[in-house]
This record gives structure tokens, sequence and C-alpha cells, in this order.
């Protein structure tokens, strides 16, 4: 291991020194995406996906990320490469996974992305507001998406962990709306585990969010559960009816 020591530049929103000392890890990059047009909204951006999740959602669209147990990973200087010779051409880095927030070495790799001068995207479970605290803290992150997977009493049995504690959701819930960033809460629909109800009771928990979005499953072929599916257009327009309820700004995506 080895340290960087870097002059903290003026975009980055840190009051509390003037250096940020950074002990690199090697981060576990299982993906990357050159170009989307998709994953970060406003950017043209790549995505970086992470491996491992402490959640086993039985429909994760990107099971492998999870499961996976191979030791072939992303060497991080290919994706600075990519970045250095494409900064004419992409404004934005999406990084996802998998759950981002268990790297050891996140913050490090998310301020040197920001270091280039690239919008940073992070994609969470918001099972770790300790992390995401500081993140949003150093000023590393431009807008954050945070999945909910279900209400509050179908959590655990949703992100495939039983009895699971949501009081971490819930805090980081409450940083992101107190963060003055801009942030999405979003809800993969299946059939298996989401009824209209549900949907009610999340837009209802989250109420005061600016952005919901509701996203059907698709089944990607690389699943936990083989048995999940979405539901039907018009069961989806139905769900989006009960969110406005208490989200009216709430929308569809991909549908």
């Amino acid at each position: 291991m080895w340290q960087i020591l870097k002059n903290r530049q003026s975009r980055l929103t840190c009051d509390k020194t003037d250096y940020i000392i950074f002990t690199v890890i090697k981060m576990l990059i299982k993906g990357f995406q050159k170009l989307t047009l998709l994953d970060f909204p406003g950017r043209t951006a790549c995505t970086v996906f992470t491996a491992g999740c402490n959640f086993r959602c039985p429909f994760c669209h990107n099971a492998l990320l999870v499961t996976e147990k191979d030791d072939a990973y992303y060497d991080e200087s290919e994706i600075f490469e990519h970045l250095e010779r494409r900064k004419n051409v992409l404004d934005g880095v999406a990084v996802t996974g998998g759950e981002p927030l268990l790297q050891k070495d996140i913050e490090r790799f998310l301020y040197e992305i920001k270091d280039m001068g690239y919008a940073v995207k992070l994609d969470t479970n918001g099972s770790f507001p300790e992390k995401l605290e500081g993140i949003l803290e150093l000023g590393i992150v431009d807008y954050v998406a945070m999945d909910i997977k279900n209400c509050p009493e179908k959590y655990g049995i949703t992100a495939g962990v039983k009895n699971f504690d949501i009081s971490p959701v819930e805090k980081s819930m409450e940083l992101l709306k107190n963060s003055g960033i801009d942030y999405e809460f979003r809800t993969t629909v299946t059939k298996n585990f989401h009824t209209e109800e549900d949907i009610e009771k999340i837009a209802r928990w989250i109420e005061g969010t600016p952005r919901y979005f509701l996203q059907n499953f698709e089944n990607t072929g690389n699943l936990i559960d083989k048995n999940c599916c979405g539901v039907s257009r018009d069961e989806m327009r139905e769900m989006l009816s009960r969110a406005k309820k208490f989200v009216p700004n709430a929308e569809l995506r991909g549908l």
C-alpha cells in the first residue's frame, strides 16, 4: 500500500483540512461500460461496476457481481486512461454495483474521478449511512441514486436478508434529503415481491423526495432467483398512480 497527498481542489467542499490523505487499496471492479446515455441523468457518461453486495435481492439484475467468486478484475489504470482520453466526449461517471460502499477505497476512487473534472453519480442500497455521510461531506459526488427495496415490513425478504434492520436505510434517506445534492429514490418492481399497496406504503415513507422512479423488473438471465418476473404495464401505471398520492413527481422508468 502507498499514500497519495493531494492539494484540495476548489470544486471539493471539505472544510476540515487543506489536504486529503488516502491510503490506496485495490478497488474490486468487475465491469466497465465505456459509454452510457442512460445511467447518469443528463450526462454522457461511462459506468463502473464494483464487485460484491451485502444484499441478496432475488431479482438483482447484476447478480454475477454479487455471486461470482473469481479474481478477474479491471485494473483502475485502464479506467483512468479511458477517462483521460475521453475528456472531450464524456462528462460523467456512474459508479454502481453490487454495492459500491462496500469497497474499502471508494472515497479515494470517487475523489480521483472528481479531481479529473468529471461529475460523479453513486448508486447505493443505503445500508452504509456512515460511509455515505463522509462522501457527501467531502463533496465528491454530484448525484446519488438510492434503491428502496420495498415497504418497511417487507424489506428483509425483498433484499434477501432475514430480519434486516431498516434503520441504516432510513438514516441514508435523511442524509440525502438534507444534503443539498441531486438524488433519486427508485424501486425495481416484481410480481413476486410488490403489490400496489406496497408501492403506496413506500411513497408515504419517502414523502417529500423530489424524484422517485418505479422501474419494472427485466430478466437479464443471471438471477439469484430465476422465478422472478415483472408486472404488466397496466399494473405499473396503477402503482404509479398510488405513488403519486405522496410523491407527485413520481415517474415510470423504462416503460
